[in-house]
């Protein structure tokens, strides 16, 4: 597996194995997608069959089949698995940007440049959805968030009151609800009150029931790797729901006179 390389939002290129000009190709032994995931899980514990299956189906590995139909892996499809899964957790790509960037390493390009680590609550570039890490990291106090977003008690109370920002069950903040202050305020800037923005929290609350349909079975199970990937479902389902707004708003302000 690669590492990264020391500078900020550089990642080493990657290069299946047997595919470096000049060299000479070794057949590494190969892995069940059993010993695939004990191999990922030291450094991807939330990682699942579930998730390798769904990344194969999106065509970014393409293991090998035996006869009866099996899975096999050699060690370049484990690094190139880690390499997805290391986008995802580190840079927030989507799997549509991923894809471009193993395209571009398969015809010995370099990839795009990849964002630097967000700070919190900032958005990351090419992603709309934070993954649950950094809303577990650490929290605000009231006079912190107030202080982090640029607003003042009032706004806050008015914001709470149309349930744009909601605190949690100690009264404490997460970087999300801080993304979202900001953002408010960013708005504000524009003419846009909270309540101009009840339409937008309502199709937020509508997302977040389509996904929850989906994900709720996976979330009850009693094998804490299906629940782990419930959460992973959940987190792409959300990112391509709010791009699939963002779209629809784009396209729909492109075809105004």
């Amino acid at each position: 597996m690669q590492a990264d390389s020391g500078t900020p939002g550089a990642v080493a290129p990657f290069v299946p194995t047997g595919r470096r000009a000049g060299a000479v190709a070794v057949r590494p032994q190969l892995l069940s997608i059993g010993a695939v995931l004990t191999e990922l899980q030291a450094e991807f514990p939330e990682v699942t069959i579930s998730k390798i299956r769904f990344l194969e189906a999106e065509r970014l590995v393409e293991p090998q089949r035996t006869p009866s139909g099996y899975r096999k892996f050699s060690a370049a499809d484990v690094e190139r698995l880690a390499y997805v899964l290391r986008m995802q957790r580190d840079h927030y790509l989507p799997l549509r940007v991923i894809r471009e960037h193993l395209a571009a390493l398969d015809r010995g390009e370099n990839p795009p440049a990849l964002p630097g680590p967000a700070g919190p609550g900032e958005e990351p570039q090419d992603a709309v959805i934070t993954p649950g890490p950094s809303a577990s990291g650490p929290r605000l106090g009231r006079a912190e968030l107030l202080a982090a977003a640029g607003i003042s008690e009032q706004q806050l109370a008015e914001w709470e009151s149309y349930g744009l920002v909601t605190a949690d069950a100690d009264g404490g903040f997460d970087g999300e609800m801080l993304q979202v202050a900001r953002l408010v305020a960013e708005l504000g800037r524009f003419g846009l009150e909270p309540r101009h923005l009840r339409a937008v929290k309502a199709a937020a609350d509508r997302e977040i029931g389509l996904v929850e349909q989906i994900v709720a079975p996976l979330r009850r199970h009693r094998n804490p790797q299906t629940r782990a990937h419930a959460a992973a479902m959940a987190r792409e389902l959300a990112n391509l729901s709010v791009r699939l707004h963002a779209a629809l708003v784009q396209a729909g302000l492109r075809a105004r006179p």
